[in-house]
């Protein structure tokens, strides 16, 4: 199995977009005490979340959860050091036969390629696993479109609500008027409620969809790429061409 780490650079996109915030509030004269509302957090997240709920059945929900794994990770897989396995596997069915690359299983890390090396070896006619194999692409590729959707639709929902709890922040204003002690928390939530709607929506909710697409893009790129591999090593072509093959899904884009 591919092991995956903590992206630093989506980290690090997230202390920029919101110490900015914060150092251009101190740079105002404010405190960091003006942009922490309870009330305004509860009212713009707790809202959001509703609307979520409501827009969304649990399993989407619950993809949208995994689908941080995606964001938030990278991997070490090296798209160089996988063609680098697959012209070896060629190699090896080409001296040896393709029966002999079931003892190089065990030592696949990229659990897609080992399960099409599997079905090579198991006999599977080439047009049964590029179909099998095309399927689980899709189905991936469909899980990830859905996650992405559900963080931009918060995104959508958050300013809107943000809204709201502006408004409820200006009738509190309003409903004390006489009570000069009671404006400025009042307005403070209202102005905070903003924020923290159209914060969150263009520094978390829509970046992490649309890097979920991303991500996803690279690795079925590098799932396209094994599938052409699988197929090179089943009909034993030149490992000279299937290199060129295979080197034409990375130019550029050295994971």
């Amino acid at each position: 199995m591919t092991k995956t780490f903590l992206d630093p650079f989506i980290i690090f996109g997230l202390l920029i977009g919101i110490s900015s915030i914060v150092v251009g509030n101190f740079v105002e004269g404010g405190t960091t005490a003006h942009l922490v509302q309870l009330a305004a957090a509860l009212i713009v997240f707790g809202g959001t979340f509703g609307a979520i709920v409501v827009s969304f059945p649990f399993l989407d929900l619950f993809i949208a959860v995994k689908g941080l794994k995606i964001a938030f990770s990278t991997n070490n897989q090296s798209v160089r050091l996988l063609i680098e396995k697959i012209i070896n596997l060629l190699v090896i069915a080409r001296k040896q036969g393709l029966m002999a690359l079931e003892n190089e299983i065990p030592n696949i890390s990229d659990d897609f390629l080992a399960k099409g090396v599997r079905m090579i070896v198991d006999g599977y006619d080439f047009e049964i696993i590029r179909n099998s194999l095309y399927r689980e692409i899709r189905n991936y590729e469909e899980t990830v479109k859905i996650a992405s959707k559900v963080y931009t639709a918060a995104g959508g929902y958050a300013p809107t609500i943000g809204i709201i709890g502006a408004v409820l922040g200006l009738i509190y204003v309003l409903q004390n008027v006489t009570e000069p002690s009671k404006i400025g928390s009042g307005i403070a939530t209202a102005f905070v409620a903003t924020i923290y709607g159209v914060g969150s929506a263009n520094l978390i909710f829509i970046p992490i969809g649309n890097r979920i697409i991303q991500k996803a893009k690279d690795n079925i790129r590098i799932k396209l790429l094994i599938l052409e591999g699988l197929n090179g090593i089943e009909k034993g072509v030149n490992p000279h061409i299937l290199r060129t093959v295979l080197e034409s899904f990375s130019e550029g884009r050295e994971l």
